[in-house]
C-alpha cells in the first residue's frame, strides 16, 4: 500500500512526547513490511538548530498560502540526512515554523492547516497516489476535511481513504472561525457544523472525526472511554455516532530504541538474565541527581509532561506525608505548566537529598531515570495509552499507574501469592489512590523475592510493533479494498 502520513512530531527529528515515538515506530514497521510510506511534517526552527537539514531542491517550488494579511510562501523539501530511514518531507515556511514545535492562537491554527494542504499538494506534485492518508491528532485533521472538498477531485486521491488517529482528545484545535477565511477552497464552511460557525469557532479535531473514513485511538480501553461524557471532552456524542468506524489499537514500543541491552544512553547495559547493569545505572542516577539512597531505599522516577491530566498535582499533594513516613527518594523530569514546575522545585528544595526535579526535556536523562529507578510513577487522570510505563517494564522498573486508558490495558496489578502481574495499579484519581499505589509498591520492594519476580514479569512483556502494527495494516487494507470491505 501507499501511505501518506501527516504529523506534527516524528522521532528523533521533532519530539515533545509519545506522538513522535509512535509515528516513527509505526512508519518503520510499515516500511519493513514493504509498504511505501511518505511522511510530511513541519521544518521547525528548532530542527535547524539541531542540525536537521532539508534537501537543496524543493519537491514543491515556492507557493503561496492564504491571502492578505496572512499570506506566506512555503516549499516542501525532502530530508536527505540519515537520521531516519523513512522518506520524510519537510514543510519549509519560516514565517510559521521558524521556531518551536507548538505555538498558540491564530498562528497555531494556520500553520497546521498549511501542513495538511502542503502534504496533499506534495502528493499531487510527486504523483504519489496514497491508498491511505494517515492523519495524527488535530494538527493533521484538516487533511481529512480537505479530502471531502475540492482536493478529492484530483486523480491521485481517487482511491484514497483517510484514517485519523486521536492521540490526545484533550487537545482539539479549537479556534475562531475566521482561521478558515481565505482557505474555503480546501476547507469549505459547509464541512463544518453550522452551530459551531454560528458561535464563531471551528474545532479541527471534530471536523476530522466527522469526515475521516476511519478513526483510531491508542488503546482499546480509551476507545470505550472517549464515548462517555467523562472522557469524551465534548466529542463523546459524535464518537458514539461513529463508533463503528472507531478502533482502539494499542501503541507499541520500538525495542531497537528502548532496550536496556543496547541503549547507548545508559552507563551500562543489562538484561532480564543479568541485572548488574541496572544497579550501575541506578547508582549513576543517584550520583547525578545527588540523591541519598542505599539498596534498601526505593527510587521513584517520574518522566512526564507537567499537566493536570498527568496527575502531577496529586503527586505534589501526596508526597509530603509519604516522605515523612516512608524511606524513598524521587527522580523527577518534566516540562509544561510553570506553576506545577515551581511546586516541584519547592518540594525538591525542602528535601534536597530525597527529591530531585529537573525541568524541561532531556532525552538522555529520561532514559537514565526510566532505567535507573526502581518504580516509575504514572498517576494520570486519563491516559489514552502512555508509553513510559511500557519503557519502564522493559527496563526492569515497576510502573505505579492509575487504572485508566492504555495504563489499564498494559499494566496488571501484581498478586504476590501467585507471582502474576506487572505493576501497582490504583483505581481513584485522588491523593488516597496515589498514596495506596505507592505504599503497596514499597511493601513489595521490601520482599526481595516478590520484587525480583515482579521485575522479571515486566521485562518479559512484548508490546512491540510486531504485535500492534498488523492491526493498522489490517485496517488500512480493508479501507484500500473499498467501502464494501
Amino acid at each position: 500500500m501507499r501511505i501518506l502520513t501527516v504529523c506534527a512530531e516524528f522521532a528523533p527529528l521533532a519530539k515533545i512526547g509519545g506522538l513522535a515515538d509512535v509515528t516513527a515506530g509505526l512508519t518503520g514497521w510499515l516500511q519493513e513490511r514493504g509498504h511505501d510510506v511518505v511522511v510530511v511534517m513541519p521544518y521547525y526552527g528548532i530542527m535547524r538548530l539541531q542540525g536537521v537539514q532539508a534537501g537543496a531542491q524543493a519537491a514543491l517550488a515556492m507557493r503561496r498560502f492564504g491571502h492578505t494579511p496572512d499570506a506566506v510562501t512555503y516549499a516542501v523539501h525532502p530530508m536527505v540526512q540519515p537520521q531516519v530511514a523513512a522518506r520524510v518531507y519537510l514543510v519549509d515556511c519560516p514565517a510559521f515554523f521558524g521556531d518551536d514545535v507548538y505555538d498558540a492562537g491564530r498562528r497555531e491554527a494556520l500553520r497546521f492547516i498549511l501542513l495538511s494542504q502542503a502534504a496533499l499538494e506534495l502528493s499531487v506534485t510527486l504523483g504519489f497516489a496514497p491508498d491511505i492518508v494517515h492523519c495524527h491528532d488535530w494538527h493533521a485533521a484538516p487533511a481529512a476535511v480537505m479530502l471531502k472538498g475540492m482536493m478529492r477531485a484530483d486523480r491521485v486521491f481517487r482511491h484514497s481513504y483517510t484514517v485519523l488517529t486521536i492521540h490526545n482528545i484533550g487537545y482539539q484545535g479549537v479556534f475562531p472561525a475566521d482561521v478558515i477565511a481565505g482557505h474555503e477552497d480546501n476547507l469549505p464552511r459547509s464541512l463544518f457544523p453550522a452551530e459551531e460557525l454560528a458561535l464563531g469557532q471551528v474545532n479541527l479535531l471534530r471536523a476530522g472525526i466527522t469526515h475521516a473514513d476511519a478513526l483510531t485511538t491508542v488503546s482499546p480501553t480509551h476507545a470505550r472511554e472517549i464515548q462517555t461524557p467523562e472522557y469524551g471532552m465534548g466529542l463523546d456524542g459524535l464518537l458514539r455516532q461513529r463508533r463503528h468506524r472507531l478502533a482502539g489499537i494499542l501503541n507499541a514500543v520500538d525495542y531497537r530504541l528502548w532496550s536496556p541491552e543496547t541503549d547507548p544512553l545508559l552507563p551500562a547495559p543489562f538484561s532480564i538474565d543479568d541485572l548488574q547493569g541496572k544497579r550501575v545505572t541506578r547508582a549513576a542516577l543517584l550520583d547525578e541527581l545527588q540523591l541519598d539512597a542505599d539498596e534498601r531505599t526505593p527510587v521513584v522516577g517520574l518522566v512526564s509532561r507537567l499537566a493536570s491530566q498527568k496527575g502531577i498535582d496529586l503527586v505534589i499533594e501526596a508526597l509530603p506525608s509519604l516522605l515523612a513516613e516512608r524511606e524513598f527518594v524521587c527522580a523527577f523530569l518534566g516540562g509544561g505548566d510553570p506553576a506545577l514546575a515551581e511546586q516541584l522545585r519547592e518540594l525538591a528544595d525542602r528535601h534536597p537529598t530525597r527529591v530531585a526535579f529537573v525541568a524541561g526535556q532531556d532525552e538522555r536523562l529520561a532514559h537514565l531515570i526510566i532505567a535507573g529507578s526502581d518504580m516509575l510513577l504514572v498517576p494520570s487522570r486519563y491516559e489514552p495509552c502512555g508509553l513510559t510505563q511500557l519503557y519502564a517494564m522493559r527496563y526492569g522498573t515497576v510502573p505505579v499507574v492509575r487504572h485508566t486508558g492504555g495504563l489499564a490495558d498494559t499494566v496488571e496489578h501484581f498478586a504476590p501469592a501467585i507471582g502474576r502481574g506487572t505493576g501497582s495499579v490504583f483505581l481513584d484519581a485522588d491523593v488516597g489512590g496515589l498514596d495506596w499505589g505507592l505504599r503497596t509498591a514499597f511493601d513489595w520492594f521490601s520482599d526481595r523475592r516478590a520484587w525480583q519476580r515482579l521485575v522479571r514479569n515486566g521485562m518479559s512483556q512484548d508490546i512491540s510493533w510486531a504485535h500492534q502494527g498488523p492491526k493498522f495494516e489490517e485496517l488500512f487494507s480493508r479501507l484500500a479494498r473499498g467501502p464494501a470491505a
